[in-house]
């Protein structure tokens, strides 16, 4: 069966009887053609099923008005609303966003760096993998001088663009509050210590246990990637023997809601026997009993502060080529009942 030739350009401008380049004006909305024009070459397109060409028009014009996008994983909560931010903020400025999952590979990571850069998009705005460690193969975009910067999970020394979430001052209001409610042993589920974002939480739930002059003690410290089972592990391992945790700060929701069921389970009163707090705000929080308390990153502004960078970036490339920009985006506690505190949820 004969492959169907696709319709051109040059068959639109027969069949209305215009010039080619009319009819890519009109299509591209240029201010000298008029609307009854462009109508007319939009109607023809839609009724025929015209594939603009925009990887070809691309290298016509050396602009593509694709930005890439690398994501460890677009399912959880505050990725997929970072995700829609900057594709709402881009879309408004005419830009397109091509996304990309690493799956927390850094071996997939490297091989969309490159994909991405053959695609000849004109930025590249990451969120890196749990154990990214060398960067190098992101300099091929900063060697091309396109711009490339970095959001929560940063590099923690490769130099480059970066917008950060106040990850430290989340760990330290999250166990101050818990030390503030009376707990003495707060049990830790955190991520991988190679990626920052766990690195800077763990340090704030440190300095806040040694205000109070407690001791970390390490065999309530869990790393690892916070998945729902390993969450439930770490709640077998620590409640397997006394003094139970009368406490347990996790770094994300869904470790959180798993060490409540896990309580639920074994016959533990929450608040009452065991206080938790969780990390993300995810809506899940709220509607779950009791309701969680939990640390707001406000992905939204996130997404939309790294879409903006990016095309200040991309306006004025020579300026931000001589210096990095480093933004931190600001958290709060939202203190619920699984912390002992009345949720308006309850009354």
């Amino acid at each position: 069966m004969k492959k169907p030739t696709p319709y051109t350009i040059k068959d639109i401008a027969a069949e209305l009887g215009i010039s080619v380049s009319t009819v890519s004006r009109a299509l591209n909305n240029h201010p000298h053609i008029s609307d009854k024009t462009k109508a007319k070459v939009k109607d023809l397109a839609s009724k025929s099923d015209y594939r603009h060409n925009a990887l070809a028009a691309g290298l016509r014009s050396n602009k593509s008005n694709i930005i890439g996008l690398i994501v460890p994983k677009i399912s959880m909560f505050f990725p997929s609303t970072v995700v829609t931010a900057i594709q709402d903020r881009l879309h408004e400025k005419g830009y397109n966003l091509m996304i990309c999952q690493s799956n927390d590979s850094p071996a997939l990571e490297k091989e969309l760096v490159n994909v991405l850069y053959s695609s000849r998009v004109e930025g590249l705005i990451v969120s890196t993998t749990l154990y990214t460690e060398d960067f190098s193969y992101f300099d091929i975009f900063s060697r091309a001088g396109i711009p490339l910067m970095f959001y929560d999970r940063v590099p923690k020394s490769y130099p480059a663009h970066k917008i950060k979430g106040d990850e430290y001052t989340g760990g330290y209001l999250s166990t101050l509050h818990l030390l503030e409610q009376g707990c003495r042993r707060i049990a830790h589920i955190t991520g991988p210590t190679s990626c920052s974002i766990y690195e800077e939480r763990y340090q704030g739930y440190t300095d806040a246990l040694k205000k109070y002059g407690i001791a970390v003690d390490e065999s309530m410290v869990f790393f690892h990637e916070l998945t729902w089972e390993n969450a439930m592990r770490a709640c077998e391992e620590v409640f397997a023997a006394e003094p139970f945790p009368d406490a347990i700060f996790a770094c994300n929701d869904t470790s959180a809601i798993s060490v409540t069921e896990h309580a639920k389970r074994v016959g533990l009163k929450i608040p009452e026997d065991l206080k938790i707090t969780g990390y993300s705000n995810d809506p899940r929080t709220q509607i779950i009993e009791p309701a969680i308390t939990s640390v707001e990153q406000f992905p939204y502004e996130v997404g939309r502060q790294a879409a903006s960078l990016m095309l200040e970036l991309i306006q004025d490339k020579e300026r931000y080529s001589k210096s990095f920009v480093s933004f931190t985006t600001p958290v709060e506690l939202e203190k619920r009942a699984s912390s002992g505190v009345n949720s308006p949820f309850l009354q």
